[in-house]
């Protein structure tokens, strides 16, 4: 009995043993496995994790966010997208859409910082879909850039989404982007933007932003393509630099290919107004949505910040707007910009020393 007794202590202790290692080897093949996850030049790699403080509040539900990241511009999606996670407990997966010379360097940045448990997918945006549809000037190749055009593909970039929201890389979130992503759309309405005639941005800022308030500051109403679509002249326009779309309808009406047919149609006719200079994104959105396109709370694209109207609006208004847009010459990130400190209080240094914050401080900064 006592050669019974010490065997089977000696099994117990073999088979706690052998449950050890097992233990071992399975969290060794968890660390490969993560480790070797392949990113980079993949068209797209996803980054599952939901951060533990928010996991057992996040509503289930997948709000897509789509934003594009140049590497010139690469600290400004870093910042917005620091901002709206930062304000959201809903279950937001970043859609980041990049050429693939950045794909290195924004997982680094994304990886090495606080950063490290946003859900994200990286999209590999191939250039050569432009082709034949934008007209590029031999002397300045480098003034094309392709990413401008990405919200154009949004049911290419979100395939699985009924809904999603775009944003351009030059923007702040100061409150819960699901309230933004709730904004209702009409039947048969494919997107909703932001008005300028009568937006609460245009009431501050309008005098100060040129001619970018209505159809004839981005169409040429001299050619005989736009005057037969009887579209007047005047008719509000809107900032296409953030907007939620119904990529149902998009894909029902076929936006992405009426958008393709109005950028053909300007190669060959030259049919954008030449007074504002390099604006080739907005116009065909112009065309497609006209007077098809709900609208979002104004509130949600406080813009002009990048222009000299920027230092109109007051402190309390800057506070209580919910997104901030730095559309314009003036970047926070670059030269002077109104209000660039509070752009600064999102920005997450990059790891690599790459993207430097080269801006002069705004006189609003420099006063306080």
């Amino acid at each position: 009995s006592v050669n019974i007794s010490i065997l089977i202590v000696a099994v117990v202790i073999f088979l706690l043993v052998l449950h050890h290692n097992f233990l071992g080897l399975s969290d060794f093949l968890k660390r490969e496995l993560s480790d070797s996850n392949p990113v980079g030049l993949q068209p797209i790699d996803f980054i599952p994790a939901v951060p533990q403080r928010l996991a057992d509040e996040r509503n289930d539900k997948e709000i897509s966010v789509v934003i594009a990241a140049s590497d010139e511009r690469l600290g400004g999606a870093i910042a917005a997208m620091n901002s709206i996670y930062f304000h959201t407990r809903s279950n937001v997966v970043f859609y980041i859409v990049t050429l693939n010379d950045t794909v290195d360097h924004l997982r680094l940045w994304l990886s090495k910082t606080a950063l490290k448990n946003l859900q994200y997918r990286i999209l590999d945006f191939d250039p050569r879909v432009l082709e034949g549809k934008v007209q590029v000037d031999p002397q300045k190749p480098d003034t094309l850039k392709p990413l401008t055009f990405a919200r154009f593909y949004l049911p290419a970039l979100v395939p699985h989404a009924e809904k999603a929201i775009y944003v351009d890389d030059d923007v702040i979130v100061q409150d819960d982007i699901l309230e933004l992503y709730n904004t209702p759309l009409k039947p048969g309405h494919a997107a909703a933007f932001s008005d300028d005639c009568d937006s609460t941005t245009n009431k501050v800022a309008v005098r100060g932003a040129g001619n970018q308030y209505n159809y004839i500051g981005f169409l040429d109403y001299k050619k005989e393509t736009i005057r037969k679509l009887a579209m007047k002249a005047n008719t509000c326009s809107f900032n296409p630099g953030v907007f939620v779309a119904n990529l149902t309808e998009w894909k029902l009406q076929n936006i992405t290919q009426q958008l393709e047919k109005w950028m053909a149609l300007n190669v060959a006719e030259e049919l954008y107004s030449r007074t504002l200079a390099g604006s080739i994104t907005t116009p065909p959105l112009l065309i497609v949505f006209y007077k098809q396109h709900s609208t979002i709370d104004p509130m949600w694209n406080v813009r002009h910040l990048g222009s000299s109207a920027g230092k109109r609006y007051s402190p309390q208004f800057v506070k209580a707007a919910k997104l901030l847009h730095w559309n314009g010459h003036f970047k926070p990130w670059g030269r002077t910009a109104s209000y660039a400190e509070v752009w600064e209080k999102w920005y997450v240094p990059d790891p690599t020393g790459k993207f430097s914050l080269i801006r002069r401080h705004s006189e609003a900064y420099e006063a306080k």
